[in-house]
């Protein structure tokens, strides 16, 4: 594989030059007087923290079309110049590997998929080369370079580390993967939790953008949660911030991978969820698509299921709301394809365990693919590029 002779570096030498440029990129194209409205700087601050991003081509700054065909001098407006770098980003499943091109914008130009027969960290790490070879070849044809290469795994990730601490559907243990990567492409390499990576192209790209504190709770084969507090992702002390799939909902409930009982993701997770169908209907249920058949079809107790799995998610959620106040909780993952079998028992649980205005969180769900997992992961990688911050792993 090839590797880059020169790491590019963001010429954003100060924490008001990355806010300008992280405000311009959620929230524009905006004027000078806007950006430094949002970020909370004065005018010459904005000058003084634009200037070196304008010279460098990251930043541009010109009229609207449709200001120029009005009288009077409009005021500029600074935009990101996406084409200026390329970031690539990898999410890895327990049986799959997705990868997506970026732009600076976290725009997808490419997208690829490979099979993934070894979960042990050899065989995905050769599997990761192989894809970023792929994608590489392609951006080769693209002026702005590739500037960083993020990796989504569930689990206990430990991005300041890149060190994959515990992932329980790769079965890895201590994997530091960032630099491993980074040997293999020849790039920076930012290694975060799925969930975690998801919020951040939630908060700067999607449904969070503007808002200073949400959740991303995920719904699948495992019970996630990303969390957004006075602007910042929560990655927590041991980073395991966020984990509402282990609280609690019914001390009486099944045993949970962690230990406990009546986890959320104990009922709710695709896994337990396909194990109480099979045992409800006495049928050979192999996975999510035939339970959800079930239920859809009005086998009996199958519905049920569902419906309690919606009561253990609504009452997560509520805990969130209760001790953090989000303005939103966004509910996605690939479990959203049976949301009409417990859509209902999401909000009722909600409603009636939310305390007080925490009931007025707005829950609102986003069927996103997996190259939008991917695409987290690169906005992962954009985050460490803009802020100076990535993993241990270098290129």
């Amino acid at each position: 594989m090839r590797s880059t002779p020169r790491a590019e570096t963001f010429p954003a030498h100060t924490p008001a030059a990355s806010q300008v440029f992280t405000t311009v990129l959620s929230h524009g194209p905006l004027t000078r007087l806007e950006a430094g409205r949002r970020s909370g700087l004065s005018p010459a601050a904005v000058t003084k923290a634009v200037r070196p991003l304008l010279t460098a081509g990251y930043l541009s700054e010109g009229a609207a079309e449709e200001a120029r065909l009005t009288l009077g001098r409009p005021a500029g407006l600074v935009r990101v110049n996406g084409e200026r770098a390329l970031f690539l980003g990898v999410k890895v499943t327990g049986d799959e590997l997705i990868a997506v091109l970026t732009d600076l914008c976290c725009r997808i130009r490419l997208a690829r998929r490979a099979p993934l027969p070894d979960r042990a960290a050899g065989p995905v790490l050769a599997a990761i080369a192989g894809l970023v070879h792929e994608l590489l070849a392609h951006a080769a044809e693209s002026d702005g370079p590739v500037a960083g290469l993020g990796i989504a795994v569930s689990g206990d990730v430990d991005r300041a580390e890149g060190v994959v601490r515990y992932s329980p559907f790769l079965d890895w243990r201590d994997v530091p993967l960032a630099e491993l990567a980074a040997q293999a492409a020849g790039l920076p390499v930012t290694v975060d939790n799925d969930v975690r990576a998801l919020t951040v192209a939630e908060q700067w790209f999607g449904a969070g953008a503007g808002l200073a504190g949400f959740a991303v709770v995920t719904v699948g084969a495992g019970i996630g949660c990303g969390l957004v507090v006075h602007g910042h992702v929560v990655a927590g002390a041991h980073g395991v911030a966020g984990e509402i799939g282990h609280i609690v909902v019914d001390p009486a409930g099944p045993e949970c991978r962690c230990g406990n009982r009546g986890c959320v993701e104990a009922i709710a997770g695709e896994a337990a969820v396909v194990a109480r169908v099979r045992e409800v209907t006495g049928r050979q249920v192999v996975d999510g698509a035939e339970a959800v058949a079930l239920a859809r079809d009005g086998v009996p107790g199958a519905r049920e299921v569902y419906a309690r799995a919606g009561e253990a998610i609504g009452r997560g959620i509520a805990t969130v709301a209760n001790l953090l106040g989000p303005e939103r909780v966004i509910i996605s993952g690939e479990g959203l394809a049976a949301y009409d079998l417990f859509a209902d028992q999401i909000r009722q649980a909600f409603t009636a365990t939310a305390f007080g205005s925490a009931a007025r969180c707005e829950v609102l769900t986003r069927p996103l693919p997996f190259e939008e997992w991917a695409r987290g992961a690169a906005a992962a990688a954009i985050q460490s590029f803009i802020t100076q911050t990535p993993s241990s792993g270098r290129g």
